[in-house]
């Protein structure tokens, strides 16, 4: 693995919540290495323990924790990196052997405005958080999780390394939930006794294992059916349903990661104030409206919907878990630094389900 530092800024853009349009103002300061059979090339990273830069090429004894936290449309992990490092610090968990994962997924735009190399890899706009290929290798967005799972997973660089947090904020909580169904990187940290938590917090869309959709029957409740809107067939295509996945997936059965995706320890995390069905950041595609109105709506129906599918979720100690941020809107350092979310990341505290929810 490959990594050197870089510390980039640009100040050409000003600060902007609504778009994804413009190059991000910071790119982070390493880089990693991502080579896979068919191709290869690097993406920006921080790596970063008790206030220090971490080379994970070298060994790391002092870690028991890691932490890996994905940015949102905008891609500023600047912003989630700091997230990160205020939740490490909010938990006690400073100075405990506590390795923090940012990782930067790119676009052109970025690339052209900070003259970054050829070898640098970049994703269309939505395509990185779909698990597509970058445009410049044959190298998906899942490639990157796996190598940074598979280097955590290498006994001889983490002999103590305990627990693996994958965390995902609104189009970072896109991505972690798709890597989540189809990832192959968690499986090594499993098999060489680590724990392995996926945390999805706040997306726009999740991806169904079958046709239907939710819709609310006359006592409010959630029921599924095949929706009136087709979305001229696309409804059910990747990244909202099976149909017509990115290469990574390759002859893999649905079914069977379904299965493997029923067992992964997974916190679904839901600020209750993320109710705005205009909000400018939401996904109000024909596919992504056919999930609900609302983040809170669509988080709420697609727990039932496993739920339906899998009556054992519904049992103590299941391994998914649907949790509620009160009065947190869309925001990933509120919900990452909440009680909630510290509880999901960290296992300190706890989180309640039962929260005034006068909405559907």
């Amino acid at each position: 693995m490959l990594m050197f530092a870089v510390v980039a800024t640009c100040c050409a853009n000003a600060d902007d919540t609504t778009t994804s349009d413009k190059p991000v103002k910071v790119i982070a300061g390493q880089w990693l290495q991502v080579e896979r059979p068919n191709g290869k090339g690097e993406i920006p990273v921080y790596i970063s323990a008790d206030g220090h830069d971490v080379d994970i090429s070298k060994p790391q004894p002092s870690i028991v924790r890691a932490l890996v936290v994905v940015h949102g449309k905008l891609r500023n992990a600047d912003v989630y990196n700091e997230s990160g490092l205020q939740a490490i610090k909010t938990a006690g968990a400073a100075g405990k052997g506590t390795l923090l994962i940012t990782p930067q997924f790119l676009t052109k735009l970025d690339i052209d405005a900070f003259h970054l190399p050829a070898n640098a890899l970049r994703w269309t706009g939505g395509g990185w958080m779909e698990g597509n290929n970058a445009t410049n290798a044959a190298v998906s967005t899942f490639d990157a999780f796996d190598v940074i799972l598979e280097r955590l997973a290498d006994r001889t660089l983490f002999p103590n390394l305990k627990t693996v947090v994958v965390a995902g904020h609104s189009a970072g909580g896109q991505v972690v939930q798709r890597y989540t169904v189809v990832g192959r990187g968690g499986e090594k940290l499993i098999h060489s006794g680590v724990h392995v938590r996926y945390v999805i917090a706040n997306p726009s869309s999740y991806m169904y294992f079958s046709p239907e959709r939710p819709v609310l029957d006359p006592k409010g409740e959630f029921t599924f059916a095949i929706p009136r809107k087709s979305c001229e067939g696309k409804y059910n295509e990747w990244k909202y349903g099976v149909n017509s996945p990115p290469p990574y997936v390759g002859d893999a059965k649905f079914e069977d990661m379904e299965a493997r995706y029923l067992r992964r320890d997974v916190t679904y995390l839901l600020g209750t104030a993320d109710t705005d069905p205009n909000h400018p950041a939401l996904d109000k595609t024909c596919m992504g409206e056919v999930e609900g109105p609302y983040r809170f709506f669509r988080g709420k129906a697609y727990f039932k919907y496993m739920e339906l599918r899998h009556p054992e979720l519904k049992e103590p100690g299941a391994s998914q878990k649907l949790w509620f941020v009160p009065g947190v809107e869309h925001d990933g350092d509120k919900m990452l630094n909440s009680s909630c979310g510290l509880a999901a990341l960290f296992d300190i505290g706890s989180c309640s389900t039962r929260v005034v929810d006068p909405k559907p």
